[in-house]
Formats: structure tokens, C-alpha cells, sequence
């Protein structure tokens, strides 16, 4: 039974690094582009402007100076509860 954890446990391990060397990757090719007003309230990827300082410091849902990489051509796209997404900061 042990050796079965410890089997599920190092895929777990290798799909979480998988998917952060696949975010990476996205990033450095330009496949991604920042999205504002879309993320929820401490979700954001960095820098919401003022008041916070990197990531996971937005204070509320879909606020407007807070942004997250979404992939490029879909940040217009996404539809919230208090708008579109917008690829410059809105007026929170």
C-alpha cells in the first residue's frame, strides 16, 4: 500500500511540474498576454497597482488593476459579472 502512495504521489509531483514548466514555456514564446479585471480576489499573477504588491494580493473579484496571463487573442473575450476582460487596467 505504501509503495502505491508514493507511486500516485510522484505523478502528482510530476504533473504539477510539468504544467509549470509548460506555463513558463507559453510565456517566454508570447502565448500569453496580461488580462485585467479577471481574476478573483487574491488569484491575481502580480503587480495589481496600488495597494497590493505581486501575486495573490487583489483584494476583490475581478478587480480592475489586477491582471492574469491568459492565453493570447482571449483576454476581450472573457466575460465577467462587471464586464470584459481589457488588456490595460480599469478603473477599479
Amino acid at each position: 500500500m505504501k509503495s502505491r502512495n508514493l507511486a500516485i504521489a510522484t505523478i502528482a509531483l510530476a504533473t504539477l511540474a510539468s504544467g509549470a514548466a509548460l506555463a513558463a514555456d507559453m510565456d517566454k514564446k508570447g502565448a500569453t498576454e496580461k488580462c485585467y479585471g479577471v481574476s478573483m480576489a487574491g488569484k491575481n499573477d502580480c503587480a495589481a497597482g496600488p495597494g497590493t504588491s505581486c501575486a495573490g494580493t487583489s483584494k476583490k473579484d475581478y478587480q480592475g488593476n489586477a491582471w492574469k496571463h491568459v492565453p493570447k487573442g482571449t483576454c476581450t473575450s472573457i466575460k465577467t459579472p462587471t464586464g470584459m476582460g481589457s488588456l490595460t487596467p480599469l478603473k477599479s
